[in-house]
């Protein structure tokens, strides 16, 4: 089904899922669109949402399957606004995911488990919410791959990954949140925001009445800002995302200071969990 908007997707009773996980991926241009969808159908979401500009093109395979609203992701706060939208017409306690195109989500096992499993898991630790880590993938060779995106030749960080106190109003640090870095976000702070250095997400979370997303992909609930609950260690994820650098490639503020982003600490990316979760990218918690 396609919408012309997100107020006509949330009045027709049955497009609106009853029903998660919710996946909702903001299309920001025509870069991978289809393998995003595809890979987060095929994660076991059990509804996908992708909000698009109306001109861009889906395969009819995904045409029949995917919810469609058209949507311009470069207005002011464009994300907070689809998933709020979205929130506030699903019914409370439907478990959501967001991301953009060109993201992947990976958990723990997800060869073997879908997330319909890891989050039913999740529920029963009594949490609402989990922390997901943006790491950023980029293409090795950037002559070849001058948007720096490449399935086959994907790379990441194998370090240089931190984590910070994250301060009150007061300035005390909060309770068990910390804000995190790395990445190409870390290597070329110069060409990013501080704002946007930050690479935690809580991307997956229940919904409930009157729960809103902030600007810093955090909720307006600190606990749902929680990276664990109070008694032990709980699941977290890996969104793998080749947004940054295509955002450090063809901004011309940045392109022409970036030959290659490989560094001494790059590794080809394996498109498994098992390699996220031996470099500490993700942990499984207390799930085996």
């Amino acid at each position: 089904m396609q919408f012309d908007s997100l107020t006509a997707f949330a009045k027709s009773d049955e497009a609106v899922p009853k029903k998660g996980p919710v996946a909702i991926v903001l299309v920001e241009d025509d870069v991978e669109v289809a393998t995003t969808l595809r890979h987060h159908q095929q994660a076991g979401f059990r509804h996908l949402i992708a909000f698009m500009p109306p001109e861009f093109e889906l395969p009819r395979d995904l045409t029949d399957t995917v919810t469609r609203i058209d949507y311009d992701a470069t207005v002011e706060e464009a994300l907070e606004t689809a998933v709020n939208g979205v929130i506030a017409v699903v019914p409370a306690g439907t478990w959501m995911f967001y991301c953009y195109n060109a993201e992947y989500l990976f958990h723990p096992f997800c060869e073997t488990r879908t997330v319909g499993e890891m989050l039913a898991f999740h529920t029963e630790e009594r949490r609402d919410a989990m922390l997901t880590y943006v790491i950023d993938l980029y293409a090795d060779d950037l002559w070849e791959c001058p948007d720096a995106v490449s399935l086959d030749r994907a790379h990441l960080d194998r370090s240089g990954y931190y984590a910070l106190a994250r301060p009150d109003a007061h300035g005390h640090p909060k309770e068990r949140q910390l804000d995190f870095f790395g990445g190409l976000r870390w290597r070329y702070e110069e060409h990013v925001p501080a704002a946007r250095r930050k690479i935690d997400r809580i991307a997956l979370f229940k919904t409930k009445p009157g729960l809103k997303l902030r600007p810093d992909h955090t909720f307006d609930d600190e606990e749902y800002n929680t990276f664990a609950c109070e008694w032990h260690h709980n699941i977290t994820a890996a969104i793998c995302s080749f947004r940054t650098a295509k955002a450090l490639k063809l901004n011309p503020g940045s392109t022409f200071d970036i030959e290659t982003f490989k560094w001494h600490n790059s590794a080809p990316f394996e498109w498994h969990s098992r390699q996220l979760l031996d470099l500490g990218l993700m942990e499984p918690g207390q799930w085996f």
